[in-house]
């Protein structure tokens, strides 16, 4: 019995033995696994891993080299929410060469401020640049990279067919806001816009095909007991389903101004027409509020046709509600009601 029993003990300690190794090589390899891989060639961003900008001005992604390869390339990329399986490539690059790809290589180049330097400059700005890009080093079969977001400082608006509450598709809401000098807004525009006091109790389009709305103050008609907050229905079916629109816009070049007046529609559109400049759309005159700080305690008519005012420092007599915002009468009859006009001019205003 003695043997058996010695042999019983030497094989339950390599069993031991083994199952302790075992579990170390798991723990071991796991934690390599969770552990990012540090970079060896690119600087992490210390700070700007986000960029904020305006339609229109120039922005710089900053990407810096931290030690240099004998042969490498650099490739920037915009990276789509949802991808199609092509990348969106906007630029690669050597230490010789640079080729530009698609619409944003139009109006991109190296920064190069110095020998280490592969930061992307965007020039003009357009409300579809915001999103994350890629700045990818790569050393023959090595790669690495880092993502800067650019976010476009701008406004939400909520959009409605003239037609009445939820009349628009998915690609009738994106036309809409396009027509109006904008875009529909992504879920984050929306929820910033949310925590800046946005409060809106229709549902309405976002560009990712889900449908929100934003409620700052609930009441029992918008979410009922619910706490303040985004409230969301989903995805919905871009074909059938029909919401309104959330738009998001941007600064603009011009300037837009009221010209005071008692107009049919059609007057109003001649009256801005005489002054070398066209109705406002929506976008152009949230724009003027939010950035310019447009304040006009009377209505006007727009080019789609609705009658709005702007109003930056809220008073009693002007709309009565204590939030800044843009006041909208709706769509009213172009012949029978009579209002002042906003227009935009494409240049600046003298001052």
């Amino acid at each position: 019995m003695e043997p058996f029993t010695i042999n019983c003990a030497v094989l339950l300690l390599l069993t031991s033995n083994c199952f302790i190794w075992s579990s170390s090589l798991y723990v071991s390899n796991t934690a390599a696994a969770a552990t990012p891989r540090r970079l060896q060639y690119l600087l992490e961003p210390p700070v700007h891993t986000e960029v904020a900008a305006r339609r229109g001005d120039n922005a710089t992604l900053p990407c810096i080299l931290r030690a240099k390869p004998s042969h490498y390339k650099v490739k920037w990329t915009k990276l789509e929410p949802e991808p199609s399986g092509l990348e969106n490539i906007i630029m690669i690059s050597n230490a010789n060469f640079f080729k530009p790809y698609g619409h944003l290589g139009q109006r991109a180049s190296l920064q190069r401020a110095h020998t280490m330097d592969a930061s992307l400059l965007l020039a003009h700005l357009e409300l579809q640049d915001g999103g994350r890009y890629r700045c990818e080093l790569i050393n023959g079969i090595e790669d690495e990279n880092i993502v800067i977001t650019l976010r476009i400082e701008g406004v939400v608006f909520p959009y409605q067919s003239r037609n009445g509450r939820y009349r628009f598709t998915f690609h009738e809401a994106k036309e809409a806001c396009a027509e109006q000098d904008g875009m529909l807004a992504t879920y984050n525009q929306l929820y910033k816009a949310w925590t800046e006091g946005l409060d809106w109790c229709n549902a309405g389009w976002l560009l990712d095909g889900t449908v929100h709305y934003p409620i700052v103050h609930p009441r029992l008609v918008c979410g009922g007991d619910l706490p303040p907050g985004i409230r969301s229905y989903g995805s919905k079916d871009k074909k059938r389903d029909r919401f309104d629109a959330f738009c998001f816009t941007s600064q603009t070049p011009g300037s837009v101004f009221y010209i005071s007046g008692s107009f049919s529609f059609d007057q109003a559109d001649h009256a801005c027409k005489d002054q070398s400049s066209e109705l406002a759309l929506v976008g152009q005159l949230y724009a003027a509020w939010r950035f310019q700080n447009y304040d006009q305690c009377n209505g006007g008519w727009l080019r789609d046709g609705s009658v709005r005012f702007p109003i930056h420092n809220p008073r009693r007599n002007c709309g009565g509600i204590p939030e800044a915002g843009v006041r909208s009468f709706g769509f009213l009859s172009k012949t029978t009601h009579l209002y002042g006009a906003y227009c935009y001019s494409p240049a600046p205003l003298e001052s």
